[in-house]
């Protein structure tokens, strides 16, 4: 049977917060293109940062291990293979033991006890986890559905972007809004990128910043957390990303659902969407003007790069929502397993994560668009690729 969500380009990832390592398998990276660990570990790097991460980060320096599919630094177009070390492990050999254990140990016996938990956490994945998986330690829950998780496709995102950089395409995030603190707006997008690269909270108001980190400051006395939102663009993509045929090819939706897949976010904008809640259509859509250059231009870019479910030239412009980390030093009231009521259990958080939700962002929009654009221009090679391309680009560039 013909199935419409089968796409060229593939990842799936394994692994638990505090178990051994993290791994991540690719199919479908086309052959020929440059790609090194250390092109994915600068994008792990970023996702380390930001003001208000917890003790975590100070523990994992992480670092991903190309393990197939890369010969003499150059793509071959076989699967690759990634692994990222938890450094933590050491600590947690026992507890996360793959084996069986031996419980009249009571050495071991109370290593285990000591993590198994039994208290849920509102904001998280315990309660319906536990339930729907009939376990009665929230621990398995809590291993997988960390957002420790991220890192694979933050790695998998690294790839992606390298790829797409081939065509000169750029993606990039900044923090807008931390707690009731936004910066200002600003659509000079080489400024932002600029700034938010050198800022530890990913942010280009450096008025907004200061007040920012002094509301993490006060928030992290209160044993509370924070949430805000993160802008994710993208620039210089084809017309013609994506299709309008099916629903399930339609690539603003398939943004939306990446970028919702992320944990804590809890909602994804496209363009200008205050504007075309509030507005008459004369007043929100973009309006296309003849150009010298090209087949034509634009003035505005309401629609935030995206029409009928495809590209349209303009740069892709999100806003991602995440809220604040549930986990808190000040646990809200809640009930164990055995519904009892309780205090939620605290794992070691952060108490401010939205500038590594905006990376992990970047990687998950890097592999729509990357999909996106081997689904259009072919898989194989990169060099067929190229080709494909610049046909393509002469068609609408008057080139």
């Amino acid at each position: 049977m013909y199935n419409s969500t089968i796409m060229s380009f593939r990842f799936l990832t394994s692994g638990e917060s505090h178990g051994k390592c993290l791994n991540a398998i690719i199919e479908g990276i086309p052959a020929g293109f440059e790609i090194s660990e250390e092109d994915i570990n600068k994008y792990l790097a970023a996702r380390q940062i930001g003001y208000g991460r917890g003790g975590r980060m100070q523990i994992e320096k992480d670092k991903a291990y190309i393990k197939s599919g890369i010969r003499f630094g150059k793509t071959t177009g076989a699967p690759i293979s990634l692994e990222i070390i938890n450094k933590d492990w050491e600590n947690w050999q026992i507890p996360m033991s793959i084996a069986s254990v031996d419980l009249s140990n009571d050495e071991i016996k109370q290593k285990i006890e000591e993590k198994i938990i039994k208290n849920i956490r509102p904001g998280h994945a315990d309660l319906s986890g536990a339930i729907k998986y009939n376990h009665d330690d929230i621990r398995n829950i809590l291993e997988r559905s960390s957002a420790r998780e991220t890192a694979t496709r933050v790695a998998v995102g690294a790839i992606a972007a390298k790829f797409l950089s081939n065509f000169g395409i750029k993606i990039f995030s900044h923090v807008i809004q931390i707690g009731l603190i936004q910066a200002k707006e600003n659509d000079n997008y080489d400024e932002i990128q600029a700034k938010a690269e050198k800022s530890d909270l990913r942010c280009a108001d450096d008025d907004a910043q200061i007040k920012m980190k002094k509301l993490i400051d006060k928030t992290k006395e209160e044993g509370d957390s924070l949430g805000g939102i993160v802008e994710i663009v993208a620039l210089n993509l084809p017309i013609g990303l994506g299709s309008f045929v099916h629903w399930d090819k339609r690539l603003d939706g398939k943004i939306a659902q990446a970028i919702m897949s992320i944990p804590a976010i809890k909602s994804v904008s496209i363009g200008n969407s205050d504007k075309a809640a509030l507005n008459p259509g004369s007043a929100f859509h973009d309006e296309i003007f003849p150009d010298n250059e090209k087949l034509f231009t634009r003035k505005t870019n309401n629609a935030g790069g995206l029409e009928g479910g495809m590209t349209n030239g303009s740069p892709i412009v999100l806003r991602a929502v995440m809220k604040p980390i549930p986990t808190m030093k000040k646990p809200l009231s809640s009930i164990n397993l055995e519904g009892k009521e309780h205090i939620a259990h605290f794992e070691r958080a952060d108490v401010c994560a939205v500038p590594a939700a905006g990376v992990v962002a970047e990687a998950m929009l890097s592999i729509i668009l990357a999909q996106a654009f081997l689904e259009k221009f072919g898989n194989d090679s990169l060099d067929e690729i190229k080709n494909n391309f610049n046909y393509y680009q002469q068609r609408y560039l008057k080139k």
